[in-house]
């Protein structure tokens, strides 16, 4: 076992330093493709239901790939305004819906909050493709006035963080974090910062989609996806049969509150966000290999927490041999050859981009409440050169949660790990 990395704490620890908040989970929106709402998808993902499936959101016969996660059951015009129903695409239609929800389950009124204590911080990173093919498409087919995709991009951003913060008079502190699957993660770490300099409330994580033609094609260019036509085996993550992943939609978004002002108006708490890190890998030429590890060691050292005190891994389970090789190294040099359980609910839902890690952030704070290990579906064993403890097949009662890593990887080197505590 490698030993822990240290943090220097004494700009916010040491003599004279202010209280550092604590922050803590006190609402949970989910939108997922095996549940739309919070415990509809956490009971299907304890019964281990598969939402993988043909695609449908546009004709993909012809491509090479032709399965993804879709949320199901989502009637956009039960959730979003009239008049926003133009002016919108399906990830700023999901995330209206499932912040509603988070706010809802929190039991709180912004209304009733100092005009700029509550803010919104999230992330994207593939949701901007709907809104870009459109803009291209009223070009070609109206002559409009021609957008960048950078530009495109940007403004589909700022507009889906700005819905959530307009909707619910939220004027406080916001912002978007673009670090694809990391981004989940990446939004709740700056959501706790905004905590620390003084908001009281942030809805934060990630909800993303880009089953579109545009998107699917970017993914489908990348050559990572699995070309299996059965959804059950399409999406193996650590699996020696591993053949790539499978894209969704959907994500969760979080209540964060200062512990404090959440105590003080009797809020039912999930947990608490105890540690963060992000790392950043080298550039194949220059070697040094990943450093997801790396992160996964400092955010244990911001909990102020050893490997050992560690009860559950949910994974980023990229579904792909090499990766699924690096991330199990990793995880094997933290805590030994399976010396923690190691789960990953995404088996059920795809990867989902930004929406995938606080997906998964969700998961790991249902398991600590409800004191279960969900699933791995699919893969039945992990393969030889992965040797992880993987929760499979069924739940994994009988063991006592108190603290969960939640593990992420973005194209393009980003690493992210986050520690959560009952």
């Amino acid at each position: 076992m490698t030993a822990t990395p240290t943090l220097d704490r004494r700009r916010e620890d040491g003599p004279g330093a202010t209280r550092r908040p604590q922050a803590v989970v006190t609402g949970i929106g989910v939108a997922a493709p095996n549940g739309f709402g919070a415990q509809a998808w956490w009971d299907a993902v304890l019964r281990g239901e598969n939402g993988i499936g043909p695609l449908t959101r546009f004709d993909a016969s012809g491509y090479p790939a032709r399965l993804a996660g879709e949320v199901p059951g989502f009637v956009p015009e039960d959730h979003v305004r009239s008049r926003l129903m133009a002016q919108t695409d399906q990830v700023t239609r999901l995330s209206l819906a499932v912040a509603k929800e988070a706010l809802d389950d929190a039991g709180v009124d912004p209304a009733e909050l100092p005009e700029y204590a509550a803010g919104v911080v999230t992330s994207s990173s593939a949701g901007g493709f709907e809104f870009g093919q459109r803009e291209l498409q009223a070009l070609w087919s109206q002559g409009g006035q021609y957008v960048s995709a950078y530009q495109s991009f940007a403004w589909f951003y700022a507009v889906n963080t700005g819905q959530i913060s307009i909707q619910h008079g939220l004027r406080g502190a916001s912002g978007v974090l673009v670090t694809e699957q990391a981004g989940g993660l990446d939004a709740v770490a700056q959501a706790r910062r905004q905590l620390r300099r003084g908001s009281s409330l942030v809805i934060t994580g990630g909800v993303d989609s880009a089953l579109c033609p545009w998107g699917w094609v970017a993914h489908v260019a990348e050559g990572r996806m699995s070309p299996g036509e059965d959804p059950d085996r399409a999406f193996l993550p650590f699996s020696a049969d591993a053949s790539g992943y499978v894209p969704g939609e959907g994500g969760a978004l979080l209540v964060l509150e200062d512990a404090e002002a959440a105590r003080g108006r009797g809020a039912r708490v999930y947990g608490s966000v105890a540690g963060y890190a992000a790392t950043f890998d080298p550039s194949p030429e220059a070697g040094g290999g990943s450093r997801l590890g790396a992160a996964a060691g400092l955010a244990l050292a911001d909990a102020g927490l050893r490997p050992d005190q560690v009860d559950v891994v949910f994974a980023d389970a990229a579904g792909e041999r090499e990766a699924d090789r690096t991330e199990a190294r990793a995880i094997s040099e933290l805590f030994g050859a399976r010396g923690v359980p190691v789960t990953a609910p995404k088996s059920m839902t795809g990867r989902l981009s930004a929406g995938g890690s606080s997906l998964d952030l969700a998961a790991a704070l249902f398991s600590l409440r409800d004191q279960v290990i969900p699933p791995t579906t699919g893969t039945e064993r992990p393969a030889e050169d992965c040797p992880l403890d993987l929760v499979i097949g069924t739940p994994r009662t009988g063991v006592e949660l108190r603290t969960a890593l939640v593990l992420a990887r973005g194209r393009g080197g980003f690493n992210a790990a986050a520690v959560v505590r009952a």
